[in-house]
């Protein structure tokens, strides 16, 4: 997805030399790649006024272009099917986004403008961002698993995403993640835990500090679109809890978190490499950068991830145009999104959340309406009891679909067979729903 591509500078990127990276329009700045015959992506030079037919036949398109980004589509007003920027006139695109909002409301969708920009003739071209959340889901999700050397500040950082405020200097933001009374006496992370933060319509972040004993569930209900966080354990004494992560739960995206004190070092290696294996998508986050300038890290991260056998190109995140570019390109594997932060003064958290928002999601329709159709499986990760509720069994489901009441095989057991079970609840992101389907 080359969403506006040649509208940014992604200043040395394109001295590498990289092969896979491919910026055909990067020096001409009046014009994109041609529009995708297939993918999420829509150029519309203009529509203004379209006849009621003409309006279906929109209609109708968006409908697919969602179904290709399994939610998610782009659009770029005032762009030719050629690439061309040609631009509108201010009134030209007031009108094409008010049409464009209506094809919207029309499927049940919200619009989004993320980026508009005057050319040299004076006619502006926009991007928009167009949402919807399928019929059968409370908001689009996705799955990001957090890696990264032990000390980074991997669970500092979910905490401040995901509680809303920032950390004292000396870890607090980070209680909140662990699960065990020995992570919060050594301060690392030893298991597999979960953590949601949820975006509204316009993009506004939804966490713990958006009102007063919000719980979970009402993060879910109130969310447009959900990032589930998967924080692995960093020390090299629990690599196979994190390869059971990666691997277990599938995630769409990987944040590798590295710490601007320490650079690039310990476990930030192998866990890379195991996500590259895996190819999952991936971004980095710098951290601490209130403690130490990061310039040292950023100078060693292109030979670093040419030895995790990556041939992306470090991308540095500086503005809002290097994030919607970031997010268009992050399936595409041509660049390496770098965020530098820090979880006490909330320097670079802003770029990050949005970066967040359009991150898009890894599963197509068509794969996943494929996984549906399958005879459910489902991959068990936690088993443990409760009050009176019973046996609880957590995990990831691969294919299929489950109901409150299917019938299912638990095993093997010790002898080699399997049980006979009933599924009596099921909780999604710790919400009670009726069914879960696989993706």
């Amino acid at each position: 997805m080359d969403s506006l591509f040649s509208l940014f500078d992604p200043g040395s990127c394109s001295d590498c030399g990289n092969e896979g990276f491919s910026l055909d329009n990067v020096n001409n700045q009046n014009s994109l790649p041609p529009e995708p015959q297939l993918g999420n992506v829509e150029y519309k030079l203009k529509i203004v006024n379209p006849t009621k037919q003409r309006f279906e036949h929109l209609v109708t398109q968006l409908k697919w272009r969602l179904r290709e980004g399994n939610g998610e589509a782009i659009y770029e007003i005032g762009v030719e099917d050629s690439g061309i920027l040609a631009g509108l006139t201010k009134r030209d695109m007031s009108a094409s986004l008010q049409t464009l909002q209506q094809m919207a409301i029309k499927l049940g969708a919200t619009t989004t403008i993320l980026r508009e920009r005057i050319l040299e003739n004076g006619c502006s071209v926009a991007e928009v961002l167009v949402r919807k959340v399928p019929d059968d889901q409370n908001n689009i999700e996705i799955r990001v698993a957090v890696l990264g050397n032990a000390d980074a500040g991997k669970s500092t950082l979910l905490g401040v995403l995901t509680q809303g405020s920032l950390d004292n200097g000396r870890g607090r933001a980070r209680l909140n993640m662990f699960r065990h009374l020995h992570e919060i006496q050594s301060g690392r992370t030893s298991s597999i835990s979960h953590e949601i933060l949820g975006f509204n319509s316009q993009g506004q972040p939804i966490n713990y500090s958006s009102s007063e004993l919000i719980t979970a569930e009402e993060i879910c209900d109130t969310s447009t679109k959900l990032v589930t966080f998967l924080d692995l354990a960093g020390h090299k004494k629990y690599i196979r809890t994190t390869i059971q992560g990666l691997s277990g739960y599938s995630p769409h995206h990987a944040m590798l978190v590295i710490s601007s004190t320490a650079g690039a070092v310990g476990m930030a290696h192998e866990h890379l490499t195991i996500a590259v294996a895996l190819n999952v998508p991936f971004f980095i986050v710098i951290t601490k950068i209130d403690l130490v300038e990061p310039t040292s890290t950023l100078q060693s991260l292109e030979s670093f991830l040419k030895q995790v056998g990556s041939c992306r190109v470090p991308l540095v995140i500086k503005n809002l145009d290097d994030v919607i570019t970031a997010g268009a390109n992050q399936l595409t594997e041509n660049v390496v999104p770098i965020f530098c932060v820090s979880s006490v003064s909330g320097e670079g958290l802003d770029l990050l959340f949005r970066f967040l928002h359009v991150l898009p999601p890894g599963i197509s329709a068509k794969e996943k309406e494929r996984l549906e159709q399958e005879t459910p499986e489902f991959h068990i990760d936690e088993n443990f009891k409760t009050g009176d509720v019973g046996q609880i069994l957590g995990g990831l489901l691969i294919k299929g679909v489950i109901t409150e009441g299917t019938k299912m095989q638990v095993g093997p057991m010790k002898d080699g067979t399997f049980k006979t079970v009933a599924v009596k609840s099921i909780h999604r992101n710790r919400v009670p729903c009726r069914m879960v389907r696989a993706g």
